[in-house]
């Protein structure tokens, strides 16, 4: 019986189509924000600072569930897990979309972050039905449609917001949402759970999670710059205390929640590593270039609307969706070291060459679409190597600690994105020049830093990272 729910027979196109739109329809509810940002500031009157944390709120919620959501996908299996998250991001986006004011909106942001505990379990799903080779361009087939849905996004964003209102622009792909979880549920054969006689480690869940929280919510609040030196501390020695007290209960746990012996891995530690560097970069980017075309002022700025920025940002979305679906392709022939040199040499270039043209809008879009590439095919490569170098029952979990790196990142990028901007503020709290081309310069060095780990690293391990 475990040989026929392995076969790739068992996944048939109807399946795979489910799949992809729900993904495609996830990816369009996350990416409303980004070209809306500016907008959502306006409406509800926050600083640039307090507009990241919109964006990073969903980020907060799916770098804590996504490990807990592959790691139950394992032991469960990936279609029921994945169908009960969805009713979470759908019940997240209807509040959204009904949202008064700005702490139901954030609320709204929380649940649908959820949805970041989709890819991993999409992971498990073609990795039981496919064979290896397969595997690894399965994934960046369904990053690539996560990431199309930001194409969609990033389009209707602006015209739904100006035509109807903000609300609808979650309302819309909610409903989407909705519908394609009843097809997959219909369709996707299901996946039997692993049998297991040990329990699932449920303090390592919680310390794991609160770790992550901790470490989120730091990262926020330290970054926007109103803590004092003593609670920035304070903040460092909780997420020390748990993430200690989370290794000691992992290596004593009987069936630990993460083998911690699968993360000491070279393979396993590299990729982290080059994954946070590499979107801490992309994080930078993707705040700060709708913020300058957003911008009105003497010297520089677009005073771009909604629906321009969504425009201004599309070849950008295109881009990262095709660099999604061959980042797989690429990892399987030219091994994910060359793929992250490559990604990080064309990120480094841009941003060093926007520090100086940043003038024309095309220059802005071409930067987009080369750092979209970039990180796009770089951390696609990782994730699908990681896939194949862990076994078959830690693929959840595995590929899930990556997607949280991801997420970390790209969090930790935007809110040092924001805070460059919110220090570098004239009289009338308008972002100057000056601190683009500082949040720029820094977006270079971090991406350059990618190049120094893959040098150190590179003699740590007798295969790929």
């Amino acid at each position: 019986m475990s040989e026929t729910l392995v076969s790739p027979a068992r996944i048939g196109k109807l399946s795979i189509g489910a799949l992809g739109i729900l993904a495609l329809a996830l990816g369009t509810l996350q990416s409303v924000v980004e070209p809306a940002l500016p907008l959502l500031q306006r409406e509800l009157g926050v600083s640039p600072a307090e507009g990241a944390l919109i964006a990073n709120t969903l980020l907060i919620t799916g770098a804590v569930v996504a490990p807990v959501a592959g790691k139950l996908g394992d032991r469960y299996g990936g279609r029921r897990v994945l169908v009960w998250l969805m009713a979470v991001v759908s019940a997240g986006g209807l509040l959204a979309g009904l949202a008064p004011n700005l702490p139901v909106l954030l609320l709204g942001q929380v649940l649908q972050g959820v949805m970041v505990g989709a890819l991993p379990l999409s992971f498990i799903l073609v990795r039981k039905h496919l064979r290896t080779g397969e595997t690894q361009v399965a994934i960046g087939v369904v990053v690539a449609l996560f990431t199309g849905g930001g194409i969609v996004g990033t389009l209707l964003a602006g015209p739904i917001a100006e035509a109807l209102s903000w609300h609808w622009m979650f309302a819309l792909p909610t409903i989407a949402i909705i519908a394609a979880t009843l097809v997959v549920a219909r369709l996707m054969p299901h996946d039997p759970p692993i049998e297991s006689d040990s329990r699932i480690d449920w303090p390592g869940v919680a310390l794991l999670s609160g770790s992550l929280l901790a470490l989120m919510l730091g990262l926020v609040t330290v970054t926007s710059g109103n803590l004092p030196p003593v609670a920035v501390g304070a903040v460092a020695v909780v997420v020390a205390a748990l993430a200690t007290g989370w290794v000691v209960v992992e290596r004593r746990a009987a069936s630990p929640m993460v083998d911690l012996r699968m993360l000491a891995k070279p393979a396993m530690r590299n990729a982290f590593m080059l994954t946070f560097v590499i979107t801490a970069s992309s994080g930078m980017v993707l705040f700060l270039l709708p913020q300058l075309f957003a911008v009105s002022a003497d010297g520089y700025g677009f005073a771009a609307g909604t629906t321009a920025i969504g425009l201004f940002l599309l070849p950008g979305a295109i881009a990262g969706a095709v660099s999604d679906s061959i980042g797989g392709v690429a990892a399987r022939r030219f091994g994910p070291r060359a793929v992250v040199v490559v990604g990080a040499v064309v990120t480094v270039a841009t941003m060093f060459a926007l520090v100086s043209l940043h003038s024309a809008a095309w220059q802005l879009v071409l930067a987009k679409m080369l750092t979209a590439f970039a990180a796009g095919v770089a951390t696609t490569a990782l994730l699908a190597g990681t896939a194949t170098a862990v076994e078959t029952r830690d693929t959840g979990i595995a590929t899930s600690l990556l997607v949280v790196t991801r997420v970390i990142g790209v969090a930790l990028g935007a809110q040092v994105g924001g805070a460059i901007l919110a220090a570098g503020a004239d009289s009338m709290g308008r972002p100057t020049e000056s601190s683009f081309v500082t949040g720029f310069a820094i977006a270079g060095l971090i991406a350059a830093s990618a190049l120094l780990v893959v040098r150190i690293t590179k003699r740590e391990s007798s295969h790929d990272i």
